[in-house]
């Protein structure tokens, strides 16, 4: 399910999205193909111009691009408001307790498929849209730090959408990925962490979550082959990721080392988004003309 956006902030196509989402599966490897700037409804596609975006607002963006979900405001309102923090410490004592476990024979219709991790899920939209794409092939783990509340709104949505490949979990990854992961029955075939909380002062730098411990249990628990995905759109904390990734050489590789026709810009950055969809962040970033730094990784089969 691997698709592509222009650096104008497009939206794909959702007909082109579903073709290559059914076409192409992700523990394959990416390909990548531009597309025009164009949002889609669910009879018709709007082409928007450069006068028409004035006119529109980011969420009105995000509506489009999960239309598909049909998470009408009649669902957030049977929930009740939901405030999100910009911000929270993992490092306090109130993060420091790791998620339970849960029977994931229980939680998914077949836990021997391969599973997906997004570390920072928000509000959900993201992974239920490709959940929803891939009811059979692959499922899907959100791992959410900030609210109870944004956690349980997404698992409301799983309901009303009766998804049973997709699960939310409050935790801290910091604390709870390996232990999740470890119990899951099936392989973890890719980790996304997707303009993560920026913690812009160099004192609180150690509170991103893109630090040692955790970069040595995504590659211990990955899949041969399996992938790592991060992006940002600001380029200090989209660094700070590469460069601990980097490092891990011996381990993975960058794609386009692994597929000469992915496309970077010559910093090494992906030109495209290859998941197909974009997450809420990314298309508030885009709107607003900020740049998104991409990179995915694929574990190498045999390890130096």
């Amino acid at each position: 399910m691997i698709s592509s956006l222009c650096l104008n902030s497009c939206a794909v196509p959702r007909a082109a999205k579903q073709t290559l989402s059914s076409a192409i599966k992700l523990h394959k490897l990416p390909s990548f193909r531009p597309h025009k700037y164009c949002i889609s409804r669910a009879s018709a596609s709007v082409s928007v111009s450069i006068s028409d975006k004035k006119e529109l607002r980011s969420t009105d963006l995000v509506a489009l691009e999960y239309a598909d979900l049909n998470l009408t405001d009649k669902i957030s309102q049977e929930l009740g408001h939901v405030r999100i923090r910009q911000h929270v410490n993992p490092l306090s004592s109130s993060f420091s307790v790791a998620a339970p476990v849960p029977d994931w024979g229980e939680v998914f219709k077949d836990p021997a498929l391969p599973l997906m991790v997004d570390i920072g899920s928000g509000s959900g939209r993201f992974l239920l849209w490709l959940a929803k794409q891939n009811p059979d092939s692959q499922n899907y783990l959100g791992l959410e730090i900030r609210e109870k509340q944004l956690v349980k709104r997404a698992e409301f949505w799983v309901k009303k959408l009766a998804l049973s490949n997709i699960r939310f979990i409050f935790a801290n990854a910091s604390v709870s990925f390996r232990q999740l992961v470890s119990a899951y029955p099936g392989p973890l075939s890719l980790v996304s962490i997707l303009c993560p909380d920026p913690h812009f002062k160099k004192r609180h730098h150690k509170r991103r979550v893109v630090q040692k411990p955790l970069v040595d249990s995504i590659l211990t628990s990955l899949m041969p082959e399996g992938k790592v995905f991060i992006q940002s759109d600001v380029l200090e904390v989209a660094e700070d990721m590469r460069k601990q990734l980097d490092v891990e050489s011996d381990v993975l590789q960058p794609i386009d080392m692994v597929d000469s026709s992915v496309l970077c810009d010559d910093k090494g950055w992906l030109l495209n988004n290859p998941m197909g969809i974009r997450t809420e962040r990314e298309i508030h970033a885009e709107f607003e003309g900020a740049k998104i730094y991409r990179r995915l990784y694929q574990k190498k089969r045999v390890l130096d």
